[in-house]
Protein backbone atom coordinates (compact mmCIF):
# COMPACT_ATOMS: atom_id res chain seq x y z
CA UNK A 1 0.00 0.00 0.00
CA UNK A 2 1.01 3.44 -0.94
CA UNK A 3 2.46 5.88 1.55
CA UNK A 4 0.58 8.60 1.89
CA UNK A 5 2.22 12.27 2.25
CA UNK A 6 0.95 15.87 2.41
CA UNK A 7 2.92 19.13 2.08
CA UNK A 8 2.01 23.00 2.35
CA UNK A 9 4.26 25.00 -0.20
CA UNK A 10 4.29 29.05 0.30
CA UNK A 11 6.87 31.84 -0.51
CA UNK A 12 6.60 35.57 0.29
CA UNK A 13 5.71 36.87 -2.83
CA UNK A 14 3.70 33.68 -3.68
CA UNK A 15 3.88 33.83 -7.36
CA UNK A 16 6.77 31.72 -7.91
CA UNK A 17 8.99 29.74 -5.26
CA UNK A 18 5.42 28.35 -4.18
CA UNK A 19 4.62 26.80 -7.02
CA UNK A 20 8.39 25.08 -7.95
CA UNK A 21 8.39 23.65 -4.48
CA UNK A 22 5.31 22.06 -4.91
CA UNK A 23 5.90 20.88 -8.16
CA UNK A 24 9.53 19.40 -7.40
CA UNK A 25 7.46 17.66 -4.41
CA UNK A 26 4.99 16.32 -6.48
CA UNK A 27 7.61 14.72 -9.14
CA UNK A 28 9.92 13.27 -6.32
CA UNK A 29 6.39 11.49 -4.72
CA UNK A 30 5.99 10.19 -8.12
CA UNK A 31 9.63 9.09 -8.65
CA UNK A 32 9.46 7.24 -4.83
CA UNK A 33 6.20 5.60 -5.27
CA UNK A 34 4.48 7.91 -2.63
CA UNK A 35 1.20 9.49 -2.86
CA UNK A 36 0.94 13.19 -2.04
CA UNK A 37 -1.18 16.32 -2.19
CA UNK A 38 0.23 19.59 -1.79
CA UNK A 39 -1.49 22.58 -0.97
CA UNK A 40 -0.21 26.09 -1.98
CA UNK A 41 0.21 29.03 -0.51
CA UNK A 42 0.41 32.13 -3.19
CA UNK A 43 -0.61 35.19 -3.75
CA UNK A 44 -4.51 34.55 -4.86
CA UNK A 45 -4.50 32.47 -1.70
CA UNK A 46 -4.94 28.72 -0.78
CA UNK A 47 -5.19 26.26 -3.66
CA UNK A 48 -5.47 22.58 -4.05
CA UNK A 49 -6.43 22.93 0.04
CA UNK A 50 -5.76 19.79 2.49
CA UNK A 51 -9.17 18.39 3.94
CA UNK A 52 -8.85 17.62 7.71
CA UNK A 53 -9.40 13.86 6.83
CA UNK A 54 -6.18 13.96 3.91
CA UNK A 55 -4.49 14.88 6.99
CA UNK A 56 -5.45 12.34 9.34
CA UNK A 57 -4.87 9.76 6.61
CA UNK A 58 -1.88 11.36 6.00
CA UNK A 59 2.21 8.93 6.92
CA UNK A 60 3.92 12.70 7.70
CA UNK A 61 3.38 15.99 6.68
CA UNK A 62 6.08 18.45 4.51
CA UNK A 63 6.27 22.15 5.14
CA UNK A 64 8.32 23.77 2.74
CA UNK A 65 7.03 27.48 3.40
CA UNK A 66 9.21 30.73 4.82
CA UNK A 67 5.83 31.92 5.77
CA UNK A 68 2.97 30.92 7.89
CA UNK A 69 0.70 27.91 6.42
CA UNK A 70 -1.14 27.36 9.75
CA UNK A 71 0.76 24.58 11.05
CA UNK A 72 -0.97 23.99 14.15
CA UNK A 73 -3.68 21.81 12.29
CA UNK A 74 -0.91 19.03 11.61
CA UNK A 75 -0.83 18.35 15.53
CA UNK A 76 0.43 14.70 16.36
CA UNK A 77 2.04 13.98 12.81
CA UNK A 78 5.38 13.60 11.61
CA UNK A 79 6.30 16.79 10.14
CA UNK A 80 9.39 18.39 8.18
CA UNK A 81 9.59 22.09 8.15
CA UNK A 82 12.24 23.36 5.53
CA UNK A 83 12.93 26.67 3.57
CA UNK A 84 10.89 26.96 0.55
CA UNK A 85 14.39 27.15 -1.40
CA UNK A 86 14.79 23.85 0.08
CA UNK A 87 11.82 22.01 -1.01
CA UNK A 88 12.88 22.87 -4.37
CA UNK A 89 16.21 21.57 -4.35
CA UNK A 90 15.87 18.48 -1.48
CA UNK A 91 12.10 17.34 -2.71
CA UNK A 92 13.33 13.23 -2.66
CA UNK A 93 15.13 13.56 1.01
CA UNK A 94 12.48 15.59 2.42
CA UNK A 95 10.12 12.41 1.03
CA UNK A 96 12.36 10.35 2.26
CA UNK A 97 12.98 11.34 5.87
CA UNK A 98 9.66 10.68 6.18
CA UNK A 99 9.43 7.39 4.90
CA UNK A 100 12.79 6.32 7.24
CA UNK A 101 10.49 8.10 10.32
CA UNK A 102 13.54 10.36 10.93
CA UNK A 103 10.43 13.15 11.09
CA UNK A 104 9.81 14.40 14.43
CA UNK A 105 6.18 14.94 15.97
CA UNK A 106 4.79 18.31 15.56
CA UNK A 107 2.89 19.44 18.47
CA UNK A 108 0.37 22.87 18.48
CA UNK A 109 1.46 25.82 19.27
CA UNK A 110 -0.84 25.98 22.64
CA UNK A 111 -0.69 22.13 23.77
CA UNK A 112 1.23 21.58 26.85
CA UNK A 113 1.11 17.42 26.96
CA UNK A 114 4.14 17.30 25.04
CA UNK A 115 6.12 20.42 26.34
CA UNK A 116 8.82 18.24 27.87
CA UNK A 117 9.19 15.79 24.88
CA UNK A 118 10.15 18.58 22.69
CA UNK A 119 11.80 20.36 25.02
CA UNK A 120 14.38 17.19 24.68
CA UNK A 121 14.46 17.42 21.06
CA UNK A 122 15.28 20.32 20.43
CA UNK A 123 18.00 20.06 23.08
CA UNK A 124 19.57 17.77 21.12
CA UNK A 125 18.91 18.72 17.54
CA UNK A 126 20.68 21.87 18.09
CA UNK A 127 18.05 24.40 17.05
CA UNK A 128 19.94 27.29 16.58
CA UNK A 129 18.73 27.45 12.53
CA UNK A 130 15.64 26.44 13.51
CA UNK A 131 15.07 29.54 15.69
CA UNK A 132 16.49 31.30 12.95
CA UNK A 133 14.37 29.67 10.01
CA UNK A 134 10.87 30.96 12.33
CA UNK A 135 12.10 34.35 12.83
CA UNK A 136 12.73 34.76 8.99
CA UNK A 137 9.08 32.49 8.55
CA UNK A 138 7.60 35.31 11.01
CA UNK A 139 8.95 38.41 8.98
CA UNK A 140 8.20 37.03 5.73
CA UNK A 141 4.71 36.25 6.45
CA UNK A 142 4.44 39.84 7.57
CA UNK A 143 6.14 41.22 3.99
CA UNK A 144 4.25 38.37 1.87
CA UNK A 145 1.06 40.53 2.93
CA UNK A 146 2.55 43.85 2.61
CA UNK A 147 3.92 43.40 -0.89
CA UNK A 148 0.29 43.68 -2.57
CA UNK A 149 -0.44 47.07 -0.78
CA UNK A 150 3.42 48.28 -2.19
CA UNK A 151 3.14 46.67 -5.47
CA UNK A 152 -0.73 47.96 -5.95
CA UNK A 153 -0.39 51.43 -4.39
CA UNK A 154 3.01 52.09 -6.36
CA UNK A 155 1.87 51.39 -9.42
CA UNK A 156 -1.08 53.45 -9.29
CA UNK A 157 1.32 56.35 -7.45
CA UNK A 158 3.55 55.56 -10.71
CA UNK A 159 0.95 55.90 -13.32
CA UNK A 160 -0.10 59.13 -11.94
CA UNK A 161 3.18 60.53 -12.89
CA UNK A 162 2.26 60.17 -16.27
CA UNK A 163 0.45 63.11 -16.54
CA UNK A 164 3.45 65.35 -14.95
CA UNK A 165 5.29 65.05 -11.75
CA UNK A 166 3.07 68.12 -10.28
CA UNK A 167 -0.06 66.67 -11.64
CA UNK A 168 -1.95 65.89 -7.97
CA UNK A 169 -0.83 69.55 -7.01
CA UNK A 170 -3.53 71.47 -7.20
CA UNK A 171 -1.70 74.64 -7.53
CA UNK A 172 -0.19 73.80 -10.02
CA UNK A 173 -0.89 74.19 -14.24
CA UNK A 174 -0.20 70.39 -14.10
CA UNK A 175 -2.56 69.65 -12.03
CA UNK A 176 -5.20 66.71 -13.22
CA UNK A 177 -7.76 65.49 -11.23
CA UNK A 178 -7.69 61.60 -12.37
CA UNK A 179 -3.75 61.86 -11.92
CA UNK A 180 -4.99 63.65 -8.22
CA UNK A 181 -7.38 60.38 -7.61
CA UNK A 182 -4.62 58.15 -8.50
CA UNK A 183 -2.09 59.12 -5.60
CA UNK A 184 -4.25 59.51 -3.19
CA UNK A 185 -5.51 55.91 -3.74
CA UNK A 186 -2.04 54.84 -4.43
CA UNK A 187 -0.90 57.05 -1.55
CA UNK A 188 -3.16 54.78 1.08
CA UNK A 189 -2.23 51.70 0.00
CA UNK A 190 1.45 52.45 0.01
CA UNK A 191 0.72 54.22 3.60
CA UNK A 192 -0.33 50.62 4.97
CA UNK A 193 2.66 48.81 4.04
CA UNK A 194 4.38 48.87 7.57
CA UNK A 195 0.70 48.59 9.58
CA UNK A 196 0.30 45.51 7.42
CA UNK A 197 3.79 44.02 7.85
CA UNK A 198 3.89 44.25 11.51
CA UNK A 199 0.37 42.93 11.65
CA UNK A 200 0.98 39.71 9.37
CA UNK A 201 4.59 39.36 11.63
CA UNK A 202 2.29 39.18 15.13
CA UNK A 203 -0.52 37.13 13.46
CA UNK A 204 2.23 34.73 12.45
CA UNK A 205 3.31 33.92 15.76
CA UNK A 206 0.50 34.95 18.04
CA UNK A 207 -2.40 34.10 15.27
CA UNK A 208 -5.58 36.86 15.25
CA UNK A 209 -5.47 38.42 18.72
CA UNK A 210 -1.55 39.15 17.65
CA UNK A 211 -2.60 41.09 14.14
CA UNK A 212 -4.57 43.45 15.83
CA UNK A 213 -1.81 44.41 18.38
CA UNK A 214 0.48 44.27 15.40
CA UNK A 215 -1.58 46.61 13.17
CA UNK A 216 -1.35 49.17 16.19
CA UNK A 217 2.12 48.91 16.76
CA UNK A 218 2.64 49.37 12.69
CA UNK A 219 0.67 52.44 12.78
CA UNK A 220 2.22 54.14 15.61
CA UNK A 221 5.82 53.25 13.87
CA UNK A 222 4.68 54.59 10.64
CA UNK A 223 2.98 58.07 12.64
CA UNK A 224 5.96 58.42 14.42
CA UNK A 225 8.78 57.96 11.91
CA UNK A 226 10.27 55.18 12.29
CA UNK A 227 9.19 53.02 9.75
CA UNK A 228 10.13 49.54 8.46
CA UNK A 229 12.69 48.97 10.72
CA UNK A 230 9.67 50.51 13.37
CA UNK A 231 7.06 48.07 12.16
CA UNK A 232 9.30 44.92 12.34
CA UNK A 233 10.15 45.84 15.90
CA UNK A 234 6.35 46.40 16.31
CA UNK A 235 5.37 43.25 14.93
CA UNK A 236 7.45 41.12 17.00
CA UNK A 237 6.62 42.97 20.38
CA UNK A 238 3.22 42.49 19.84
CA UNK A 239 3.21 39.03 19.02
CA UNK A 240 5.06 38.42 22.08
CA UNK A 241 2.72 40.50 23.69
CA UNK A 242 0.12 38.63 23.01
CA UNK A 243 1.99 35.20 23.74
CA UNK A 244 2.76 36.62 27.11
CA UNK A 245 -0.84 37.25 27.60
CA UNK A 246 -2.19 34.17 26.81
CA UNK A 247 0.03 32.11 29.46
CA UNK A 248 -0.98 34.89 32.35
CA UNK A 249 -4.34 34.38 31.83
CA UNK A 250 -4.30 30.52 31.12
CA UNK A 251 -5.81 30.30 34.50
CA UNK A 252 -8.99 31.76 33.71
CA UNK A 253 -12.43 29.50 33.22
CA UNK A 254 -12.17 28.18 29.59
CA UNK A 255 -15.89 29.45 29.64
CA UNK A 256 -14.68 32.95 29.20
CA UNK A 257 -11.98 32.27 26.05
CA UNK A 258 -14.38 34.20 24.19
CA UNK A 259 -14.03 37.01 26.13
CA UNK A 260 -10.60 36.72 26.19
CA UNK A 261 -10.15 36.74 22.26
CA UNK A 262 -12.92 40.02 21.96
CA UNK A 263 -12.16 41.88 25.29
CA UNK A 264 -8.89 41.22 27.51
CA UNK A 265 -6.28 40.11 24.00
CA UNK A 266 -6.86 43.35 22.09
CA UNK A 267 -7.40 45.77 25.04
CA UNK A 268 -4.49 44.98 27.18
CA UNK A 269 -2.13 44.34 24.39
CA UNK A 270 -2.73 47.53 22.82
CA UNK A 271 -2.28 49.18 25.49
CA UNK A 272 0.84 47.31 26.25
CA UNK A 273 2.49 48.27 22.68
CA UNK A 274 1.71 51.83 22.66
CA UNK A 275 3.35 52.13 26.30
CA UNK A 276 6.55 49.89 24.80
CA UNK A 277 6.22 51.56 21.34
CA UNK A 278 6.39 55.44 21.99
CA UNK A 279 9.89 55.48 23.57
CA UNK A 280 11.51 52.62 20.80
CA UNK A 281 9.94 55.10 18.32
CA UNK A 282 12.95 57.53 18.63
CA UNK A 283 15.84 56.37 18.64
CA UNK A 284 14.75 54.10 16.01
CA UNK A 285 13.20 56.43 13.84
CA UNK A 286 16.97 58.17 14.26
CA UNK A 287 18.28 54.88 13.06
CA UNK A 288 15.82 54.57 10.33
CA UNK A 289 16.71 57.85 9.03
CA UNK A 290 20.29 57.49 8.93
CA UNK A 291 19.84 54.73 6.96
CA UNK A 292 18.29 56.25 4.43
CA UNK A 293 20.36 58.98 4.27
CA UNK A 294 23.90 56.35 3.75
CA UNK A 295 22.42 54.55 1.39
CA UNK A 296 21.25 58.03 -0.33
CA UNK A 297 24.89 58.96 -0.20
CA UNK A 298 25.91 55.68 -1.48
CA UNK A 299 23.87 55.71 -4.55
CA UNK A 300 25.44 59.22 -5.25
CA UNK A 301 29.11 59.13 -4.07
CA UNK A 302 29.63 55.65 -5.13
CA UNK A 303 27.71 53.75 -7.73
CA UNK A 304 29.90 51.31 -8.31
CA UNK A 305 29.61 49.70 -4.82
CA UNK A 306 26.11 50.02 -4.69
CA UNK A 307 25.52 48.29 -7.77
CA UNK A 308 27.83 45.75 -7.01
CA UNK A 309 26.39 45.04 -3.19
CA UNK A 310 22.24 45.29 -4.84
CA UNK A 311 22.99 42.74 -7.90
CA UNK A 312 24.99 40.25 -6.02
CA UNK A 313 22.49 40.31 -3.16
CA UNK A 314 19.62 40.01 -5.60
CA UNK A 315 21.68 37.28 -7.74
CA UNK A 316 22.85 35.46 -4.88
CA UNK A 317 19.45 33.59 -4.03
CA UNK A 318 16.67 34.59 -6.51
CA UNK A 319 13.81 35.29 -4.32
CA UNK A 320 15.02 34.51 -0.67
CA UNK A 321 16.53 36.00 1.96
CA UNK A 322 19.31 37.82 0.70
CA UNK A 323 17.04 39.19 -2.36
CA UNK A 324 14.38 39.93 -0.47
CA UNK A 325 16.55 42.03 1.73
CA UNK A 326 17.49 44.36 -1.46
CA UNK A 327 13.82 44.54 -2.69
CA UNK A 328 12.55 45.81 0.81
CA UNK A 329 14.84 47.71 1.02
CA UNK A 330 13.87 49.62 -2.18
CA UNK A 331 10.59 49.81 -1.66
CA UNK A 332 11.40 51.71 1.95
CA UNK A 333 13.07 54.04 0.33
CA UNK A 334 10.48 54.23 -2.48
CA UNK A 335 7.92 55.77 0.19
CA UNK A 336 10.45 58.08 1.50
CA UNK A 337 10.90 59.25 -2.47
CA UNK A 338 13.59 57.86 -3.60
CA UNK A 339 13.40 56.50 -6.91
CA UNK A 340 16.70 55.70 -7.93
CA UNK A 341 17.77 52.65 -5.49
CA UNK A 342 14.66 50.69 -6.57
CA UNK A 343 15.52 50.95 -10.08
CA UNK A 344 19.28 49.01 -9.07
CA UNK A 345 17.36 46.41 -6.93
CA UNK A 346 14.75 45.71 -10.37
CA UNK A 347 17.63 45.70 -12.90
CA UNK A 348 19.43 43.34 -11.12
CA UNK A 349 16.03 41.22 -10.55
CA UNK A 350 14.92 41.55 -13.68
CA UNK A 351 18.84 40.39 -15.34
CA UNK A 352 19.00 36.22 -13.77
CA UNK A 353 15.78 34.74 -15.60
CA UNK A 354 17.27 37.25 -19.40
CA UNK A 355 21.10 36.01 -18.94
CA UNK A 356 19.36 32.33 -18.69
CA UNK A 357 16.97 33.15 -21.76
CA UNK A 358 19.96 34.77 -23.38
CA UNK A 359 22.11 31.80 -23.55
CA UNK A 360 19.60 28.89 -24.61
CA UNK A 361 18.99 31.43 -27.61
CA UNK A 362 22.85 32.05 -28.14
CA UNK A 363 24.09 28.63 -27.11
CA UNK A 364 21.42 26.56 -28.17
CA UNK A 365 23.02 23.29 -28.76
CA UNK A 366 24.76 22.84 -25.39
CA UNK A 367 20.62 23.12 -23.62
CA UNK A 368 18.46 20.35 -23.97
CA UNK A 369 15.32 20.65 -25.51
CA UNK A 370 13.54 21.17 -22.33
CA UNK A 371 15.78 23.79 -20.75
CA UNK A 372 15.55 25.77 -24.36
CA UNK A 373 11.83 25.71 -23.76
CA UNK A 374 12.62 26.61 -20.05
CA UNK A 375 14.60 29.63 -21.62
CA UNK A 376 11.87 30.45 -23.49
CA UNK A 377 9.75 31.59 -20.97
CA UNK A 378 12.76 33.18 -19.02
CA UNK A 379 12.13 35.92 -21.23
CA UNK A 380 8.13 36.49 -20.08
CA UNK A 381 9.50 36.33 -16.17
CA UNK A 382 12.62 38.44 -16.53
CA UNK A 383 10.46 41.11 -18.60
CA UNK A 384 7.79 41.30 -15.76
CA UNK A 385 10.43 41.13 -12.62
CA UNK A 386 10.20 37.18 -11.59
CA UNK A 387 13.37 36.55 -10.54
CA UNK A 388 12.86 32.69 -9.78
CA UNK A 389 12.68 31.54 -13.42
CA UNK A 390 16.61 30.90 -13.12
CA UNK A 391 16.69 28.71 -10.08
CA UNK A 392 15.92 25.41 -11.99
CA UNK A 393 19.44 26.76 -14.29
CA UNK A 394 21.42 27.64 -10.90
CA UNK A 395 20.40 24.38 -8.76
CA UNK A 396 21.73 22.15 -11.62
CA UNK A 397 25.57 24.14 -10.61
CA UNK A 398 25.04 26.67 -8.25
CA UNK A 399 28.74 27.04 -7.91
CA UNK A 400 28.86 27.78 -11.57
CA UNK A 401 25.82 29.59 -12.28
CA UNK A 402 25.35 31.80 -9.22
CA UNK A 403 28.68 33.82 -9.56
CA UNK A 404 27.94 34.44 -13.46
CA UNK A 405 24.13 35.69 -12.43
CA UNK A 406 25.69 37.74 -9.84
CA UNK A 407 28.04 39.17 -12.18
CA UNK A 408 25.04 40.12 -14.84
CA UNK A 409 23.21 41.36 -12.23
CA UNK A 410 25.83 43.66 -10.36
CA UNK A 411 26.68 45.14 -14.10
CA UNK A 412 22.51 45.73 -14.35
CA UNK A 413 22.61 47.13 -11.23
CA UNK A 414 25.90 49.55 -11.91
CA UNK A 415 24.72 50.88 -15.00
CA UNK A 416 21.58 51.44 -13.80
CA UNK A 417 22.83 53.52 -11.09
CA UNK A 418 25.36 55.53 -13.39
CA UNK A 419 22.67 56.43 -16.01
CA UNK A 420 20.72 57.84 -12.79
CA UNK A 421 17.59 56.16 -13.63
CA UNK A 422 14.40 56.45 -11.70
CA UNK A 423 11.61 53.69 -11.11
CA UNK A 424 8.74 54.98 -9.40
CA UNK A 425 7.42 51.55 -9.51
CA UNK A 426 7.90 48.73 -6.86
CA UNK A 427 7.48 45.77 -9.74
CA UNK A 428 6.37 45.37 -13.34
CA UNK A 429 9.24 44.43 -14.72
CA UNK A 430 9.26 46.61 -18.06
CA UNK A 431 5.32 46.61 -17.83
CA UNK A 432 6.11 50.28 -15.97
CA UNK A 433 8.43 51.77 -18.59
CA UNK A 434 6.12 54.60 -19.51
CA UNK A 435 6.68 56.24 -15.96
CA UNK A 436 10.67 54.86 -15.73
CA UNK A 437 12.64 57.88 -15.93
CA UNK A 438 15.41 57.37 -18.70
CA UNK A 439 13.79 54.31 -19.39
CA UNK A 440 16.02 53.95 -22.62
CA UNK A 441 19.51 53.65 -20.03
CA UNK A 442 17.29 51.06 -17.65
CA UNK A 443 16.59 48.43 -21.17
CA UNK A 444 20.35 48.85 -22.07
CA UNK A 445 21.58 48.53 -18.47
CA UNK A 446 19.83 45.40 -18.51
CA UNK A 447 20.63 44.51 -21.55
CA UNK A 448 24.40 44.61 -21.43
CA UNK A 449 24.43 42.99 -17.68
CA UNK A 450 21.75 40.19 -19.28
CA UNK A 451 24.24 39.28 -22.58
CA UNK A 452 27.23 39.72 -20.37
CA UNK A 453 26.12 36.61 -17.99
CA UNK A 454 24.18 34.97 -20.75
CA UNK A 455 27.70 34.61 -23.14
CA UNK A 456 29.70 33.63 -19.97
CA UNK A 457 27.46 30.98 -18.96
CA UNK A 458 26.97 29.83 -22.59
CA UNK A 459 31.10 29.66 -22.83
CA UNK A 460 30.79 27.73 -19.58
CA UNK A 461 28.39 25.02 -20.38
CA UNK A 462 30.31 25.09 -24.30
CA UNK A 463 33.55 24.10 -22.26
CA UNK A 464 31.37 21.83 -19.90
CA UNK A 465 30.67 19.69 -23.00
CA UNK A 466 33.75 19.69 -24.58
CA UNK A 467 35.26 18.05 -21.37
Amino acid sequence: MKKKIVAATGCPTGIAHTFMAAEALQKAAEKLGVEIKVETHGQVGIENALTAQEVKEADGVIIAADKDVQADRFHGKPLIDVSVAKGIKEPEHLIEQILQGKASVYYASDYDGAKQETDQESTTKGNNSKWVHTVYKHLMNGVSHMLPFVVGGGVLIAISFLFGIYSADPDHEQYNEFAALLKEVGGLGFSLMVPILAAFIAESIAKRPGMVVGFIGGLLASQGGAGFLGGILAGFIAGYIIILLQKLLKGLPRSLDGLKSIFLYPVLGIFLIGIIMKPIIIPVTGLNEGLMDFLASVQSTNPLLLGLIVGAMCGFDMGGPFNKAAYVTGTMLLAEGNLYFMAGVSAACIAPPLIIAFATVIFPKYFTKEERNAGAVNFILGSTHITEGAIPFAAKNPIVVLPIIMLGSSIAAILTYLFKVQVPAPHGGFLVLPVVTGAFQWVLAILIGSLVGALIYGFSRKKAAQK
